[in-house]
């Protein structure tokens, strides 16, 4: 089969999470044969910094992980019935530009057309969400149930999926070989500073009161959250290739779940790749609190619920003196990942859903547009 997806950016993961699943079920999507072709727009905003801040050689861990998949970068004039031009499957990710949405959804067309959200936007800003033309689209990918729902409620009804992301299984994977681990990693944006105190609550001073060392990995810190990382006795070490993931984690001895405060109190029960890859890798997951309304995981066997600072703190000191609780926590961890979560579970899903909407002449003629439907 022959897919199309039109992303952000591919070859960046500067702020832009959505890179890390990309290529993983898209990695997975070629090793089973599909002629996969991945379409980038020309100035994306997550190239221009990694670019601005680290210089061509920013993009070596992607392509030293990933040979085989490649972009192309479109400029704006772009023909899109051109790049479209013998597609099966067509999905075009929520970060693009709201005209070239619409050009996609409006060109007469044999293949199957998805709109894939993986963000908050639907609840924390809809007005932007509800601009996208989505009339021609056979159906919305929402990573999460509480996302998907809110797509049903704007008229898609059985044709809003859920697709959650997952790991990467053959790049994320715990170590062949296991070494010295020591202290607490997180890796994490600052962003728009929606989980400040979370980050002091959950992480800096557990860290601090459970004698831990504390690397910390991300974009977008003011000056203010360097300020502050300090005064925990944080080390800050700015943006990492997310390919380079597992062999940090490897060196590590657990590391924090901090969702954002969007995923805890409008979007509950999406966790974001993080826990995911976490897992993958094999090393001691601790949450803030957090709803598993989708019984993804196994809360207390696969990784650890706190629901205060001095859990994170109590967890932090019991595994450091339990070496057979942190194995146990591990392993649980990994089975479920590999069991439910992998990027082939993912692929799997998404070609039955494409099979699904393929073999239903009735969604290829819709007798309404689910973006005209009331809110």
């Amino acid at each position: 089969m022959r897919i199309a997806y039109f992303t952000h950016s591919l070859q960046s993961c500067w702020n832009h999470g959505n890179a890390h699943f990309l290529r993983g079920v898209l990695s997975e999507l070629v090793a089973r044969g599909h002629d996969v072709r991945v379409f980038e727009p020309e100035g994306a905003w997550s190239l221009a910094n990694l670019l601005a801040d680290h210089g061509p050689e920013g993009l070596a861990a992607w392509r030293a992980a990933y040979p085989e998949l490649r972009s192309t970068v479109y400029p704006a004039d772009a023909d899109p019935a051109a790049l479209t031009d013998g597609a099966d499957l067509v999905i075009v990710h929520e970060w693009n530009d709201h005209d070239l949405v619409a050009r996609i959804g409006r060109l007469p067309r044999r293949f199957t057309l998805l709109f894939h959200d993986t963000h908050h936007r639907a609840v924390s800003a809809p007005e932007e969400m509800r601009a996208y033309d989505l009339s021609g689209y056979d159906g919305v990918l929402a990573f999460g149930e509480t996302l998907a729902e809110v797509y049903r409620r704007w008229g898609w009804g059985d044709r809003a999926f859920v697709w959650h992301e997952a790991a990467d299984t053959r790049r994320f994977r715990p170590p062949a070989r296991e070494g010295a681990r020591e202290g607490l990693i997180w890796i994490g944006n600052w962003g728009e500073g929606e989980r400040t105190r979370e980050i002091e609550d959950y992480l800096l001073r557990p860290a601090r009161e459970a004698g831990m060392s504390l690397d910390i990995h991300g974009v977008r810190y003011p000056d203010e959250a360097k300020r502050m990382l300090r005064r925990y006795g944080a080390r800050y070490h700015g943006w990492l290739p997310n390919a380079r993931t597992p062999e940090l984690f490897a060196r590590h001895f657990a590391t924090i779940h901090v969702p954002r405060r969007y995923y805890t109190r409008l979007l509950p029960g999406i966790p974001t790749i993080r826990p995911f890859e976490a897992m993958a890798c094999g090393i001691p997951l601790i949450s803030a609190p957090w709803s598993d309304s989708e019984g993804l995981f196994r809360p207390g066997e696969d990784y650890l619920v706190a629901e205060t600072g001095t859990d994170v703190a109590r967890h932090l000191r019991d595994l450091a003196a339990d070496p057979e609780r942190v194995r146990a926590l591990v392993a649980s961890g990994l089975e479920t990942i590999r069991a439910r979560h992998s990027c082939g579970h993912r692929a799997d899903e998404l070609l039955a859903i494409h099979a699904r909407i393929a073999g239903s002449a009735a969604s290829r003629h819709p007798t309404h547009h689910p973006s005209e439907a009331a809110a």
